[in-house]
């Protein structure tokens, strides 16, 4: 793949042989984010576990403290009174049966969190095909399967980010903007790193934080010290 002047430009200016204390890393980070859009910065974290096996998982949701800087879009599938308190938290999109026909005629994916009162898991449920390679299906883990749909709103338009392991084993996860400057990310940043290493399963072996890296949407991955964020 080739890269522009401005991401070599920005490559120049990291030492790729170091591995860096968070604080560093994300200065770094906003340093070499030079679009001229608001650059999302991103976190990807190799685990020491294989994700093929079921006591392996890794997966669950947290509230960052700054969230992320980006509207969310909230499809809920309820019904009734939960559906009303669904509305009043700012759901975007309620439904039930409407919504399944509207994504499966009309291709409608203009969301970005989905979320489902527990009975109506069997109406989503016909849209896995189509839910669940995007990562938007509800899942009880991640909070987004809840009699509360008001609460899990509100927690999504506040911040919650899911995160979950890929086929390689690494979660990656937005942590906010380069514009929030490196307090807010560094919160975001340990709230997010607390709750992967809260989540680290019972059979995982050896070394679990294997990477950290952090980068903005345009610039290059830098690398944390992994043995400095509670890696036993």
């Amino acid at each position: 793949m080739k890269h522009g002047k401005k991401y070599l430009n920005a490559v120049n200016m990291i030492d790729k042989t170091k591995l860096y204390d968070v604080n560093e890393a994300l200065e770094a980070c906003i340093k070499t984010a030079t679009a001229k859009f608001d650059e999302t910065v991103e976190l990807h974290v190799r685990l020491g576990v294989d994700s093929r096996h079921a006591d392996q998982q890794v997966r669950g949701a947290v509230v960052l403290p700054h969230g992320t800087g980006r509207k969310v879009r909230v499809l809920v599938f309820a019904k009734g009174d939960a559906a009303k308190a669904a509305e009043a938290a700012g759901a975007e999109y309620v439904g039930a049966e409407d919504m399944v026909a509207k994504i499966q005629n009309e291709g409608f994916m203009d969301f970005d969190v989905v979320i489902a009162t527990p009975d109506m898991m069997g109406v989503v449920g016909r849209l896995g095909k189509v839910l669940g390679p995007r990562g938007l299906m509800p899942n009880p883990k991640a909070g987004t399967v809840t009699p509360d749909v008001g609460k899990a709103v509100t927690d999504a338009k506040a911040g919650k980010i899911e995160y979950r392991l890929d086929k390689t084993n690494i979660i990656h996860c937005p942590i906010g903007k380069v514009s929030f400057g490196v307090e807010k990310l560094a919160d975001n940043f340990n709230t997010l790193m607390d709750a992967i290493i809260k989540a680290k399963p019972a059979a995982a072996k050896g070394q679990y934080i294997k990477s950290c890296v952090v980068a903005s949407t345009m610039g290059p991955g830098i690398r944390i010290n992994p043995a400095k964020l509670g890696n036993n």
